[in-house]
């Protein structure tokens, strides 16, 4: 379980395929405080740490993360987001996320503001999951916990300060790129009981 407040920035260094898995090798200030068997966010994809060697740790997405996440277009050198999970003596700082992601959206524009950004965005398909977009709500975008406005359907808007585009891989979002989303855990839940009511 995570809380959607990035905790290091890594890179990409070396990638394996190995038969429908893709192995990665990542660098970052927080890799060598890792053991095997830690659930580590990267870019919102909760992935069990397999090695770590001073300060890079390797990681596995299996074919369904692939399918499921932008990881099958990550590539040697691409900055990720980070997160170590809770522990239960935290702040809860942003929101419940627990990096399973739900599906992807597109960045359809991207508004600089005088000291801040916007960032628009149009749900990939699935429009099963459009009620789970909410006015003021949270969602994890690329394992980072942000809020919802300016909800239309399959569309949403994110505004970015100055501290969350600096210290995430937000600043890497252009017009036409795929991002991880997981949706709030909770909305899912009262999806899921509303749908078994019916």
């Amino acid at each position: 379980m995570f809380t959607g407040i990035i905790e290091a920035l890594g890179i990409i260094t070396a990638i394996e395929q190995q038969g429908s898995n893709r192995t990665f090798w990542i660098q970052s200030p927080i890799s060598h405080e890792l053991k095997p068997d830690q659930s580590v966010s990267h870019e919102g994809i909760c992935l069990t740490v397999e090695e770590v060697n001073d300060n890079r740790h390797r990681v596995t997405a299996i074919e369904e993360t692939l399918l499921k996440t932008n990881a099958g277009q990550w590539e040697t050198g691409k900055e990720i987001n980070l997160e170590r999970c809770l522990l239960l003596s935290d702040r809860l700082d942003g929101h419940l996320v627990q990096g399973h992601v739900d599906t992807q959206a597109t960045c359809i524009n991207v508004i600089q503001k005088q000291g801040s950004w916007e960032f628009e965005f149009e749900l990939v398909a699935n429009p099963e999951f459009e009620c789970l977009i909410v006015e003021k709500g949270s969602i994890s975008l690329n394992g980072t916990s942000l809020t919802l406005f300016n909800v239309r359907r399959n569309y949403f808007t994110v505004a970015i300060i100055p501290y969350t585009y600096e210290h995430t891989t937000i600043k890497h979002v252009n017009k036409g790129a795929v991002v991880n989303i997981e949706f709030d855990i909770i909305g899912k839940y009262v999806l899921r009981g509303q749908q078994l009511l019916k």
